[in-house]
Order: structure tokens, then C-alpha cells, then sequence
């Protein structure tokens, strides 16, 4: 067993949503140095998540996320506001190993199968699913697919 542990990142800063909210946040500081943390307790992969990202559609913690793949000796996974080919390119091109697909396996699956041809193995469909239904937007709204079906 692989346990991953999770960085979120918001508004530059490591923390963790109370049930998702974003009025209710734990910070733990520089993303930068918690990932370094993890790797010196034993971590084998780092799964980060652009809140903003997922929140607003668009990445706004790219440079964050490179900067600890690029330090770390262990696979670094991003998800959160990976919209289009384009940004899960430049994720994968700039050393990230995996990037975590949601709103997008939802709302463009054929561009999903794009992306896993183009990049074998290294692309991850996340389905957060609340009362089976799967939400994206960051959890904002359901998406009206069943989680199964997605899946």
C-alpha cells in the first residue's frame, strides 16, 4: 500500500478546508517546505491540489506546484482547474508525473482519451462524488452524472 499524502494549495499557502469550505481554513504554511516534510517522513508521492485553480477553472498555483516537483525525488500528482490540454500539458512538460483530471472527465471525456493517448499512464480521472452524484467546480455544484457511470 502507497499512502499519498495531500498538499492544498490556497492562495499560495499549504492548507486544509473544513468540509470544503473556503471560510474555514487550517493554514500550514510554505507549500514548498510541507512537501519537503513528507519526503523526509517517508512519502513515495505527493498529491497536490490547486484550490484556487479548482474553484475558479483556472491554475493559479502553477508556479507553486512546479517548484516542489521539481524538488522532489519522489512523483508529484496535480489536480484543481486542469480545464484543457494545453494546461495539462504544461503540468506533465514541466516534470509534474501525473495530473488529476475532474470537472473536465465530466465535461469532455473525449478529451480525457486524448490526453491518456498523448500521455500513456500519467493521466488520473478524480471523481469526487457526494450522495453518488459527481460535483465539480471544486465541489461547488453536482455536475447531474452519476459517479458510476463516470467511472
Amino acid at each position: 500500500m502507497i499512502i499519498l499524502p495531500a498538499i492544498d494549495i490556497l492562495d499560495g499557502r499549504a492548507v486544509r478546508l473544513a468540509q470544503g469550505r473556503r471560510d474555514q481554513v487550517t493554514d500550514y504554511g510554505d507549500p514548498l517546505e510541507r512537501a519537503r516534510q513528507f519526503v523526509e517522513q517517508g512519502a513515495e508521492r505527493l498529491h497536490v491540489v490547486d484550490l484556487d485553480g479548482a474553484f475558479d477553472g483556472t491554475p493559479r498555483s502553477r508556479s507553486a506546484v512546479v517548484a516542489i516537483a521539481r524538488e522532489l525525488p519522489i512523483p508529484v500528482e496535480i489536480g484543481g482547474g486542469i480545464r484543457d490540454e494545453a494546461t495539462a500539458a504544461a503540468y506533465l512538460d514541466a516534470g509534474l508525473s501525473f495530473v488529476i483530471l475532474g470537472t473536465l472527465a465530466v465535461r469532455e471525456p473525449e478529451l480525457v482519451e486524448r490526453l491518456s493517448t498523448r500521455f500513456p499512464g500519467r493521466i488520473i480521472v478524480g471523481i469526487d462524488a457526494r450522495d453518488g452524484e459527481v460535483m465539480v467546480d471544486g465541489w461547488v455544484r453536482g455536475s447531474g452524472v452519476s459517479a458510476t457511470d463516470l467511472a
